[in-house]
């Protein structure tokens, strides 16, 4: 952290590439920087709001993106720099507003990140956001590696300004989490003034009302801050060419996928043979730098994450060019040269190159590919996707699902993005039977919730975080409380945005920067709207199976508050609760009638089983001491005692 702020300039330091980003915003003068928790983006504004207080910044965790643009838009309309921040799925979520916001236009410079994440290595999906780029007609900009990272915000910042637009500017996983040398530059003093000026005449962009009137000019405008853009593209030092004048092939990339080209590169010993065009503005495309290397060479290969949109936007230049420059030859995902999932690697780049350049190449020697197959055949048994030792969605999912079997009507969960997403699968007990986007499993509930008409009779639950049902459960609970929806919705309170790294959420009394600032009470939101609310603990299982069977036989809608910190929490991480340890004379293992119900079904990793004792055991490395597994036990074999 002392780098971010304290790094003399000039010098060069290992850098995070969410920390090059925040350093960027930083030399750029950032005023104020807004945004949801969502991995690979977090570390950004987590960065940022450390060194708030010294630099005067405003920033905040925001219920959700859309209102983060809202707050980062805000600033701009005042005069400052700001800047959203978020993954590729909170780019949907704030693009109503964006849809506007590219209309309107901006006045201090304004800067959205987005990191996404192809192959899905933390997320639901992998879908990109730089659609949103062309589709809303804003310049999208792509680092190509850490230096960049951090040079190509403050830019964006500067470019903003020169088009008075909203610029996007891209990151993905590989480059947000990875780490590399970055040379700092000057941390400016800033004169911060907010003053929003809106007494000019109304269609005025720069000082009358901000205002997204239905009028033909906003549109035309907002082309000619696009054509703006892209002459500005046409000079950036952020798209650089290497290689011969005339190469026997051309490859075009950005962003991540630059470090793959350039290493492959070098490993083929290609330098003689292959150029290598890295863009750092790929939307809108600057043409005429395109048409410049176009007529370069006859075959291209094109490298990027995840669909082809760098090969189309390619493809249409050189189609309109066709007369002039003569037809070109393209391998990449539409021909099948490159998968159209997942990430890009050096191994798909250099079988692609030796391919198409007809190099023998052999990525590893047989010995040594035998080798790994044996050690992945033999090696660490296989783990299955679990919950924490210790985590409350175990406790919470192990009594929902044995409630609706208790019920017998059929009954099934509605679930949604986050910890608990793991409940659609055994180590929740297969408990979830819809999984989506933040929030819309208490949306999905409440339209199931009025199909009595229709004769469907089975009792339906919906699961929610407590960080999720700020960020998107409201107006679903609304809808649900409106229309008289008769549903149970779960919300598992485990005190903090934890998938992502424990970010502070409207339901705690601080905020990013660790200030004081007044707690929304869930239970209280939801009595305040009509709903039957209950609180219970998950961990003690007795209370909260009887609680949700009573809340089935209600009516209408009803909220049960599952309140249990995440056994990751620095709180939890303080110490046990219970000493919990099995008594191997009543424990019989699978002679006892349970069939090892602990360790077979209920699958907590501080439990253990001992194959040639025959018996199951606590593990204390592992184990959390929250005692849940002493409920479950039905032969009072396992024992908790409470810690002093």
């Amino acid at each position: 952290m002392s780098q971010i702020l304290n790094g003399i300039p000039g010098s060069r330091h290992l850098l995070m590439g969410n920390e090059a980003i925040a350093r960027g915003a930083l030399e750029a003068g950032v005023s104020v920087v807004a945004g949801y928790p969502g991995t690979p983006s977090s570390e950004i504004v987590e960065t940022l709001a450390k060194v708030s207080s010294k630099l005067n910044l405003y920033v905040e965790w925001s219920v959700n993106e859309k209102v983060a643009m809202e707050v980062a838009a805000a600033g701009s309309f005042a005069g400052l720099r700001s800047m959203a921040v978020m993954k590729q799925n909170g780019v949907n979520v704030g693009s109503d507003f964006l849809l506007h916001l590219a209309l309107t236009g901006t006045r201090g410079g304004m800067v959205i990140v987005h990191c996404d994440d192809p192959g899905a290595l933390s997320s639901a999906n992998e879908g990109e956001s730089r659609h949103f780029a062309r589709m809303l007609e804003i310049p999208l900009l792509e680092p190509g590696d850490f230096q960049e990272a951090k040079n190509m915000i403050k830019w964006a910042f500067e470019l903003s300004e020169t088009v008075h637009n909203v610029v996007m500017v891209r990151s993905v996983t590989r480059l947000s989490h990875a780490s590399g040398p970055v040379t700092l530059g000057e941390l400016p003093e800033v004169e911060k003034n907010a003053y929003f000026n809106h007494n000019g005449f109304i269609l005025d962009p720069l000082e009358g009302p901000v205002s997204c009137l239905p009028v033909p000019h906003h549109h035309e405008r907002q082309q000619e801050k696009m054509k703006k853009a892209a002459a500005e593209f046409e000079v950036s030092q952020f798209n650089t060419y290497n290689g011969p004048p005339r190469p026997e092939l051309m490859v075009i990339t950005g962003s991540a996928c630059h470090l793959y080209c350039k290493e492959t590169i070098n490993l083929l010993g290609l330098q003689g043979r292959v150029g290598l065009l890295k863009l750092g503005t790929t939307w809108p495309l600057p043409k005429q730098l395109i048409r410049t290397h176009l007529e370069k060479t006859d075959r291209f290969m094109i490298v990027e994450e995840v669909i082809p949109f760098l090969e189309e936007n390619v493809k249409i230049i050189a189609a309109e060019l066709a007369s002039e420059i003569g037809p070109k030859t393209f391998f990449a995902k539409r021909d099948g040269t490159f998968p159209g999932t997942n990430e890009m690697n050096p191994d798909l780049v250099i079988a692609a190159l030796a391919e198409i350049l007809e190099i023998p190449y052999e990525p590893a020697p047989p010995a040594y590919r035998r080798r790994a197959q044996d050690l992945t055949q033999s090696g660490a048994p296989g783990r299955d996707l679990t919950f924490c030792a210790g985590c409350p969605h175990r406790a919470s999912f192990w009594t929902l699902h044995n409630v609706l079997q208790l019920d017998g009507r059929e009954g099934f969960v509605c679930g949604d993005i986050g910890c608990y997403s793991l409940a659609v699968l055994p180590t929740g007990f297969s408990t979830l039977k819809t999984l989506h986007s933040m929030g819309s499993g208490v949306g999905l509930a409440s339209g199931f919730g009025k199909l009595g008409q229709f004769g469907m009779m089975q009792p339906v639950i919906a699961t929610v975080g407590d960080s999720t049902f700020f960020h998107a459960v409201l107006p679903a609970l609304i809808n649900a409380v409106h229309h008289q929806s008769d549903i149970t919705i779960v919300i598992l309170d485990n005190s903090g945005t934890a998938m992502t790294g424990f970010q502070p959420h409207p339901g705690l009394p601080v905020d990013a920067s660790g200030n004081a600032v007044p707690a929304i009470d869930i239970a209280a939101v939801c009595e305040a709207t009509g709903a039957t609310v209950r609180i219970r603990d998950p961990f003690d299982i007795d209370s909260t199976r009887e609680t949700l069977l009573e809340l089935l036989d209600i009516s209408g809608l009803k909220v049960l508050v599952l309140k249990q910190k995440c056994a990751l929490s620095p709180e939890k991480k303080a110490g046990k609760q219970f000493d919990v340890s099995v008594d191997e004379e009543i424990c019989l293992g699978q002679n006892c009638g349970c069939n090892r119900l602990c360790t077979r079904i209920f699958k907590c990793p501080g439990l253990k089983w001992d194959g040639e004792g025959q018996v199951s055991g606590i593990d204390d490395v592992i184990c959390v001491g929250c005692g849940v597994c002493a409920s479950i036990c039905p032969s009072g074999a396992i024992r908790r005692k409470e810690v002093a």
